[in-house]
C-alpha cells in the first residue's frame, strides 16, 4: 500500500499537499491510492509476488492477467459502494470506503478509471485527436471531478473547466513519456497528427528526435497548453486553499510543458521534467493571472 502511495512524488502536480485541511488530504490520498492501483494493474507495475492478486481474491499467478485483475478490482469497488456484500478486500479500497460515504461519491468516476485501463489492454494506437480525448475522458477527467466532489465545489461550469485541465495534464504526460509508452507498445500521439508531420513509428524509437518528431511534439504541446488555458478560470472560481491546490494542478501542467519546450521538444531520450523552482514560478503565475469569479 505504501509503495503505491509513494508514487505520488513522481506526479506533475501535488496530490495532497500539507496546506489542505486534513479531511481533504485524507480524501485525496485515498482517491490517489485507488487511481494509482488501477494504473499499476493496467500497466503491469504491481509489486512482485502476487500479493495484490491475493488481496483481491485471486490466485497469485493472476497478477499477470491484467483484465482478470481489473475485473476483480471492479468487484471490490462494488463492495465499497455496497453493491456487493462484505467489506472491501484490498486495503486501498478499504481506505476509500469512508471517504466515499462521507462525501456521497458515486461509482461512475471510479469505474471510468478501470475502463480506461481495460482500453489500454486492447487499444495501443489512437487514430484521431478526438479518439485520444475520448480516452482522457475515462483516464483523467474522473480525477478532477472527484476533487471537486471531495471539496464540495462541483458545478457544471467547474466540471467543464476541470475536464479541460485534466485532459491537458494527461496529454502533457503522454508527450513526456513517448519513449516509455513505446516500450509498452503504446503510442498516444494521434496517427492523423503523425501523418501530418510525416513521423513514423520507427522515428519514435530513435535515441533522439529528428526535426519531424520535434515539430509533432511542438504541435501537441501547443494543443495541451491551449487546453490548460481553457481550464485556468477554474482556479479563479474558487477560494482559499482549494484555489492554491488547483493552481498547483494547472501550474504543474504548464511547468511540464515548459520543460518539454526547454528540451527543444526532444522527448525521446527520456521525459523532460520541470525543476521545483520552475513549478513554483508557474503556480505563482497562475495565481496572479487566473480571473477571480464569485
Amino acid at each position: 500500500m505504501s509503495a503505491t502511495l509513494d508514487k505520488a512524488t513522481a506526479e506533475n502536480f501535488p496530490v495532497a499537499p500539507v496546506f489542505l485541511p486534513r479531511a481533504w488530504r485524507d480524501g485525496l490520498t485515498a482517491v490517489y491510492g485507488y487511481a494509482r492501483l488501477v494504473d499499476d494493474i493496467g500497466d503491469g507495475d504491481l509489486a512482485p509476488g502476487g500479493r495484490d492478486a491475493v488481496l483481491l481474491g485471486l490466485d497469485p499467478a493472476a497478477v499477470d492477467d491484467r483484465l482478470a485483475m481489473l475485473d476483480a478490482l471492479e468487484a471490490d469497488l462494488m463492495r465499497v459502494f455496497g453493491a456487493v456484500s462484505g467489506p472491501p478486500r484490498h486495503p486501498l479500497l478499504l481506505a476509500l470506503q469512508p471517504v466515499v460515504r462521507a462525501h456521497g461519491l458515486t461509482p461512475e468516476p471510479f469505474l471510468g478509471l478501470i475502463e480506461a485501463n481495460r482500453q489500454d489492454q486492447h487499444v495501443a494506437r489512437y487514430g484521431t485527436y478526438a479518439d485520444l480525448v475520448g480516452y482522457c475522458e475515462l483516464s483523467a477527467n474522473p480525477v478532477g471531478r472527484l476533487v471537486l466532489s471531495l471539496t464540495g465545489t462541483s458545478t457544471p461550469e467547474r466540471i467543464r473547466r476541470s475536464d479541460a485541465v485534466c485532459t491537458a495534464l494527461q496529454i502533457a504526460e503522454h508527450i513526456q513519456d513517448v519513449a516509455e509508452d513505446l516500450g509498452r507498445d503504446r503510442i498516444y500521439l494521434p496517427a492523423e497528427d503523425m501523418r501530418r508531420f510525416h513521423v513514423t513509428e520507427a522515428e519514435l524509437a530513435a535515441p533522439t528526435a529528428g526535426a519531424s518528431v520535434r515539430a509533432l511534439i511542438a504541435f501537441e504541446t501547443v494543443r495541451a497548453r491551449e487546453l490548460l488555458n481553457e481550464g485556468t478560470p477554474l482556479v479563479g472560481s474558487v477560494h482559499g486553499r482549494l484555489r492554491l491546490l488547483l493552481a498547483g494542478f494547472v501550474g504543474g501542467g504548464r511547468a511540464a510543458l515548459r520543460a518539454v519546450t526547454a528540451a527543444g521538444f526532444d522527448v525521446l531520450p527520456g521525459p523532460p521534467k520541470p525543476t521545483k523552482s520552475g513549478l513554483l514560478r508557474e503556480v505563482a503565475a497562475v495565481l496572479r493571472t487566473a480571473p477571480r469569479k464569485g
